[in-house]
């Protein structure tokens, strides 16, 4: 153990390097004024480690190094404990004796791998045996059941996703509009390379050639442990089936039926199947917008993915780049914490998204043109319900001349220039 313990927690001997900067990080840094738990979740490989990584690095700078102990469940290692919680006291008591110093911040990441964890996280955050308490898991599932009884109160929870387009400009040194400008041959290129490959942390930093290899490995520990080994799913084939179906049908509307019928499995495997798919962050379900709860419900769904990098895994959108940039405006509404819709009634509209009380009709179009230009403002302009802000979101043009007077309220926007900020 000694030796696991030691490889885990190299911040004992220096800081970490080489760690992107993170949008959320400022925000974590300020949770350290309350003594709640502080919860990471969010799609493996996302980032959450490398988040632990840069509070670490800034705690570091104002205690004792060693007072600080991270501990990856997911180490085979730790799996003996995985039935008995009670092995993490014996893992802090072999921190303390290596170290001859008191934990006082402790990060746990990967939690669930310990059947029975929340147990002792609520044991030792009542009995104030931390200064702060770290954790991170994979699955939306962290903060359900008897978590959600025991630790009511006590945590506050933070979700993390891939590298976000502003992140990426960021790490870029693009940090203005006016840079973005200069640079736009660089800009584009980030965002092809967003619509293809995704952005997760350690992908980005891959050369094209073995970022396909890397996204198959994600997908596959996400399928396996993720959902079939975390949930007993008994019928594999048939999971594995729904999830590659919807990986090559994104952004269509379907029914738990209409899957049911297609893949001849039954309307309540589909469903739990893709309840499943959703905890663990791979898809988003995706409901019409409605005030009504009974009509979102009944109605058909659409679905997309957290991460454009998992479309590679399925046949080539490489000639439908209509699909990647929607996928893509969608991954990067929901990392900017927008509530998001769709309508499809009277007319059609990609995304109905809502924030802060302001509700926002979006259209995405990879090339708006004098063919597909009324179907584009038609989708927008005729919702039978009122939207503070209209937008038609495009690949790479940002002006385009609507000759109607009545639509002059829509905004014409490229995919760079609305989300290099917002």
């Amino acid at each position: 153990m000694n030796k696991v313990i030691i490889s885990q927690n190299k911040h004992w001997e220096k800081n970490y390097a080489d760690l992107y900067e993170r949008e959320i990080f400022p925000k974590l840094i300020n949770n350290l004024n309350t003594k709640h738990i502080q919860v990471l979740q969010g799609i493996r490989r996302s980032g959450k480690s490398s988040l632990f990584k840069l509070v670490i690095n800034f705690l570091a700078e104002k205690i004792d190094s060693k007072e600080i102990l991270y501990i990856n469940l997911d180490d085979p290692f730790f799996m003996k404990y995985s039935s008995n919680s009670e092995g993490f006291y014996e893992i802090i008591q072999t921190a303390e004796k290596l170290t001859q110093k008191k934990v006082k911040f402790l990060f746990l990441d990967e939690v669930q791998a310990i059947n029975g964890w929340e147990k002792f996280v609520k044991s030792v955050y009542d009995s104030g045996e931390f200064d702060k308490i770290y954790i991170t898991g994979s699955n939306s599932s962290l903060l359900g059941g008897e978590l959600a009884t025991l630790l009511t109160g006590r945590y506050i929870s933070t979700k993390v996703f891939p590298l976000s387009f502003s992140e990426i400009l960021k790490i870029n040194d693009i940090n203005s509009l006016l840079e973005v400008n200069k640079q736009l041959p660089k800009v584009l290129k980030i965002v092809d390379d967003m619509m293809s490959y995704g952005s997760f942390v350690e992908v980005y930093d891959l050369k094209n050639e073995f970022k396909r290899e890397v996204l198959s490995a994600y997908y596959d520990t996400i399928l396996l442990k993720d959902c079939v080994a975390n949930n007993q799913i008994r019928d594999i084939r048939g999971f594995k089936e729904l999830s590659f179906y919807a990986l090559t049908n994104l952004t269509s509307l379907y029914s738990y039926s209409s899957l049911s019928k297609a893949l001849k499995i039954s309307d309540k495997s589909v469903k739990d199947y893709i309840e499943i798919l959703e905890s663990c962050y791979l898809f988003s379900d995706i409901k019409i917008f409605s005030y009504s709860l009974k009509e979102q419900i009944n109605n058909k769904k659409k679905l997309y993915l957290c991460d454009n990098g998992f479309m590679n895994l399925g046949f080539s959108f490489s000639s439908n780049y209509g699909k990647l940039l929607e996928n893509l405006v969608f991954s990067e509404f929901l990392k900017k914490g927008f509530e998001i819709c769709f309508y499809n009634k009277e007319t059609e509209c990609d995304f109905i998204v809502r924030k802060d009380n302001k509700i926002i009709a979006v259209q995405v179009c990879y090339e708006l043109n004098n063919k597909n230009l009324s179907r584009e403002i038609n989708g927008i302009e005729k919702l039978p319900f009122k939207v503070d802000e209209r937008y038609i979101i495009t690949y790479n043009q940002s002006q385009f001349n609507i000759k109607n007077d009545s639509v002059t309220n829509i905004k014409v926007v490229s995919f760079w220039d609305y989300f290099w900020t917002n």
